[in-house]
């Protein structure tokens, strides 16, 4: 399947163009980078962020950005993860061209496939940990019935089905940052998250168990 921008080359043009991409790509890359940079204006002349990234990333690869503070890490990870458009180069994501992509097609991509978890976690103090979990599940348009079993099996994954109705400040912080994890990288389709672990009991064990802890 090709990907074109809004405005279209002819199709021999379009399909050499394609050709010549995909020769750059390293085969299966989940995460392509080509060239990016990132930079800000200062007068006459500019300050480089990012220069001339360029990296591979297979789905099932664990990666760590490493550098010191101001090396761009940060940067970078906002450009992978779609919530910065203001950069140069190109990004294949899933072979998508995202480089291309409008912001409506970016935001879609980002929300069904990019989980963030940030250093303070983020959980919303309002919700319980059950709501903090269903929530993110409820942006990728996924039915009420099958986010119940899937927010059930992870509350009983990791043993954490007595905290379903606590609120955040009520939870320790490595709970609060394990709930964090779960809601970013929810066991759903195929994700990008930090463990990318699939739901394994099905919707009925799952619901059994949510029907117990509720008694």
């Amino acid at each position: 399947m090709s990907f074109f921008s809004r405005s279209s080359p002819p199709a021999a043009a379009a399909a050499a163009a394609g050709a010549t991409e995909t020769e750059a790509l390293a085969p299966n890359a989940l995460i392509a980078l080509r060239n990016i940079e990132k930079s800000y204006a200062h007068g006459t002349s500019r300050s480089y962020v990012l220069r001339r990234i360029n990296v591979d990333i297979k789905e099932g690869e664990f990666v760590s950005i490493m550098g010191p503070s101001g090396a761009g890490k940060s940067t970078l990870l906002h450009i992978i993860g779609m919530h910065d458009s203001a950069w140069t180069g190109e990004y294949y994501f899933l072979d998508q061209p995202v480089h291309r992509l409008g912001a409506k097609e970016r935001a879609k991509l980002h929300k069904q496939y990019i989980g963030f978890v940030f250093q303070s976690y983020h959980l919303l103090d309002h919700l319980t940990v059950y709501e903090n979990l269903d929530i993110p599940l409820s942006y990728r348009d996924i039915k009420k019935a099958e986010r119940e079993s899937m927010v059930c099996d992870i509350l009983d994954k990791f043993a954490i089905v007595g905290k379903k109705d606590l609120y955040p400040n009520q939870l320790s912080g490595g709970q609060q940052q394990l709930v964090a994890v779960r809601a970013r990288s929810s066991p759903t389709r195929r994700s990008f998250s930090p463990t990318n672990r699939r739901a394994t009991c099905t919707p009925r064990r799952a619901k059994r168990s949510w029907s117990c802890s509720r008694s």
